[in-house]
């Protein structure tokens, strides 16, 4: 029969051989994907597995912002995850101001800190108090942070901090990874809008050469008194031409990307729509945004952008408001914008979806696995909310 230091030691090996494990299926499921929320999802869960730990999130810092954002979470208590401002950047938050201080050196030298986004509240807190902060560097870069935690919380271990801190650098890997998928992707989207702006130009250039051929010949023949009727045939396939260009013109611009955003993010694009809108209109608009910094799908970026612009066009153009509120949050599993004016309303069921350009926000929003919900009534105020899914996986 084993002694108590052999059971010990077949225990430890156990662990240790068990840690291996789910350390390399962390790092072949990243190595895999180049989505990084699925990415960030998957790793979450195996760390939360691994330790016994229930909620997790990770703070990512992106190079166009300084202010850290949301990527994902698991778990979390309905104190923060019913309450997106209180997971909105490092405003309030100890652990990130640390970070960003660079005091935040490894995982192996992070005490258990109290949350401060929990501070103070006592209901839907899922009794959690604290959590453990593991820096995430590339470099000297500063890539982010990810926090693990559990209600009824135990001591981490040298051996565990050390775990977090080698899942802390497999994420940090497969982080500037991600990056650089999308930065290439983002490229090739330049290129590829290059490529049909040529071809734009190429196929109206050739077209409009050809109609305005027939349309010499229509009038050469107008001239001469007995060739009216010969007129006809060249007339008819300058028109047949036209029509067969803005078609091709149709097509080719629904195949180009819109790209109001171009060297902007969404919030930056908002804010300037809004505030050339206010302007133009005399309107009170204010403008607010919700773990903003994220950076978005470019698609995704677009569709809203339309809509904001769409919905502030009904309003000018329909609702006599005083007062407007756009609003953009984003959480680890969706991206939600808000249009709310205190004009005075109308009957949806009641107003033709095309008079107020309903179906294409709506087409815009499905498009993506969305849902676009509209509220209002005649004399009341209206609200206009897109959601739109993120790709990735939320624990749970």
């Amino acid at each position: 029969m084993p002694d108590a230091s052999e059971v010990r030691e077949t225990k430890d090996l156990q662990r240790r051989n068990h840690e291996l494990s789910v350390l390399n299926e962390i790092a072949r499921e990243l190595n895999r994907s180049v989505e990084l929320g699925e990415a960030l999802g998957f790793t979450l869960s195996q760390v939360a597995e691994l330790l016994g730990l229930r909620t997790a999130w990770i703070w990512l810092m992106d190079d166009s912002s300084p202010e850290p954002y949301l990527a994902a979470a698991r778990n979390l208590p309905p104190a923060l995850a019913d309450d997106p401002r209180r997971m909105n950047g490092s405003g309030y938050c100890y652990c990130l101001d640390t970070y960003k201080k660079g005091d935040l050196e490894g995982a192996a030298n992070v005490n258990v800190l109290t949350c401060s986004r929990l501070k103070g509240l006592v209901d839907g807190t899922g009794g959690l108090r604290y959590h453990a902060s593991i820096p995430l560097y590339a470099g000297e870069k500063k890539l982010g942070v990810m926090n693990v935690a559990s209600p009824q919380w135990r001591g981490l271990s040298p051996e565990d901090l050390q775990l977090l801190s080698t899942i802390g650098d497999l994420l940090a890997i497969a982080v500037e990874r991600a990056r650089l998928f999308d930065r290439s992707a983002r490229l090739g989207a330049v290129e590829e809008r290059n490529r049909l702006a040529r071809e734009i130009h190429d196929t109206l250039a050739q077209g409009l050469t050809a109609t305005g051929l027939q349309l010499e010949s229509a009038e050469a023949f107008l001239d001469d008194e007995s060739g009216a009727g010969r007129a006809r045939e060249p007339l008819r396939r300058a028109l047949s031409l036209t029509r067969s260009n803005l078609d091709e013109a149709r097509r080719s611009v629904l195949d180009l990307r819109a790209a109001p955003l171009e060297g902007r993010s969404l919030p930056e694009a908002l804010k300037t729509l809004v505030d050339r809108w206010e302007a133009e209109t005399g309107v009170a608009t204010r403008f607010g945004t919700v773990n903003g910094s994220r950076p978005l799908p470019p698609r995704i970026e677009v569709a809203l952008y339309r809509v904001c612009q769409e919905a502030l066009t009904n309003v000018a153009s329909h609702a006599r408001a005083s007062r407007v509120t756009v609003r953009l949050v984003a959480t680890p599993g969706a991206v939600r914008l808000v249009v709310s004016d205190d004009g005075h309303g109308f009957d949806p069921p009641r107003i033709a979806d095309d008079r107020h350009g309903i179906v294409g926000m709506r087409e815009r929003v499905e498009m993506l696995g969305g849902t676009l919900e509209i509220e209002s009534g005649p004399g009341e105020s209206t609200r206009v909310e897109a959601t739109v899914p993120l790709e990735g996986l939320q624990g749970g």
